[in-house]
């Protein structure tokens, strides 16, 4: 049902769509996880993962275009930020891969030598790297509209035109993140108001700072992947050569 209504909305791009969400879905379990569970460094395994992911996506919708390529350097330079946040706030945090669900397990399961910490840290911008390339899209296609109806626009204006859409949409966007993690962990919410903590004792509980991390870091790499996409299709538009 999902497939047909998404043929029926968008047509040919519907069809890439669908294509690249198996796509991802079969990444995920036959390549990411398998090399995790053979030791592979989880941070630069999931970097790589996710250029492929972008590059496919993105370059899949866009075209070899400036359009796509813009879309994959606004979002790569998000991602790439969002990791880099993520290892520094999870160490400020003294955040360690045990409070996700299963962690424990996993190591009871033979897998002692896992890095949980840096699997932690990965699942953070892996996460946010679709929302990430949602909106590099939504500003590099935005940003190819204006370049098509005034091929004379100056490279200033048709940055600020870029930045001005940019804002609209990441207006809304934070808060999805917002919504969308703290709506997977009703019921520890409800623990903790039905014991009446303070609020307080609930921000510094592991897994609830470590949620607090997830959408900070995240809703980082959606603000900033505005102006690193704007800018990036800037250079590509205005580049003569």
């Amino acid at each position: 049902a999902f497939a047909v209504l998404l043929l029926a909305v968008a047509g040919i791009t519907g069809i890439k769509a669908l294509l690249s969400f198996v796509f991802a879905a079969m990444v995920l379990w036959t390549l990411y996880f398998p090399l995790l569970l053979r030791s592979y460094p989880p941070i630069a395994t999931g970097i790589a993962l996710v250029a492929l992911l972008t590059a496919v996506i993105t370059l899949s919708v866009g075209g070899i275009s400036r359009l796509g390529i813009s879309a994959f350097s606004g979002s790569m330079l998000g991602i790439l930020l969002t990791c880099v946040l993520a290892l520094w706030f999870a160490n400020a945090f003294k955040l360690h891969g045990a409070v996700r669900p299963f962690a424990e397990m996993l190591l009871y399961s033979g897998y002692i030598e896992l890095n949980i910490s840096h699997i932690f840290i990965a699942s953070i911008f892996i996460a946010s790297s679709g929302a990430v390339m949602d909106i590099a899209m939504d500003i590099a296609a935005t940003m190819d509209e204006i370049y098509r109806a005034n091929p004379y626009i100056s490279f200033a204006e048709h940055i600020k035109s870029g930045m001005r859409v940019g804002r609209v949409v990441v207006g809304t966007m934070t808060t999805t993140l917002l919504l969308a993690y703290s709506s997977s962990h009703i019921m520890m919410f409800m623990v903790f108001q039905a014991k009446g903590l303070p609020m307080i004792n609930l921000v510094n509980a592991p897994f609830v700072a470590a949620e607090i991390l997830n959408i900070l870091v995240g809703s980082f790499g959606l603000v900033t992947v505005v102006p690193f996409t704007a800018l990036s299709a800037g250079l590509l538009y205005h580049n003569k050569r």
